[in-house]
């Protein structure tokens, strides 16, 4: 009988381990509702009212927003895959008309790399221990204040 417990709490645990994480970013849209957008009818307002706010808008006008979705799936300590991703671009008149609608792939994507530098900063580069003895011969502010306030 005590057998079986175990045996039964160890699958119960090993079932749930193993179970993924599926995680949800940014605005995945549905199809149906992407549909609804008509090229020369539909208004910034009307695009906002059937898909929400955009994810992003560009950063060189505001004619041009973007709706970016991501669906990871993670096990365990594991890196998270990507199940699903999808990014549609959608560009408007200066009137706020939709003159554009189109979904990106990820042949569209772009590699950022990062630089390699580093920022100066200003000021002592003092090691621990010599930062740890100078503030022991100073006195704080607080500590002065109430010695003159006695």
């Amino acid at each position: 009988m005590q057998l079986s417990r175990i045996v039964s709490f160890l699958f119960m645990a090993l079932t749930v381990a193993c179970a993924p994480v599926v995680a949800s970013r940014g605005s995945l849209l549905d199809s149906d509702r992407l549909a609804e957008v008509k090229v020369g009818a539909s208004t910034r307002e009307d695009v906002a009212k059937t898909l929400g706010t955009p994810t992003m808008v560009s950063s060189f006008d505001d004619k041009t927003w973007y709706y970016v979705g991501r669906k990871t799936e993670q096990y365990s300590f594991l890196d998270p895959e990507v199940i699903e991703q999808k990014a549609v671009e959608l560009k408007f008149t200066d009137e706020g008309i939709v003159t554009g609608v189109r979904e990106l792939s990820l042949a569209d994507v772009q590699e950022v790399n990062s630089v390699e530098r580093r920022t100066p900063t200003y000021g002592n580069d003092d090691t621990f221990i010599k930062q740890l003895i100078g503030n022991l011969s100073r006195p704080t502010p607080s500590t002065t204040s109430r010695r003159e306030g006695q």
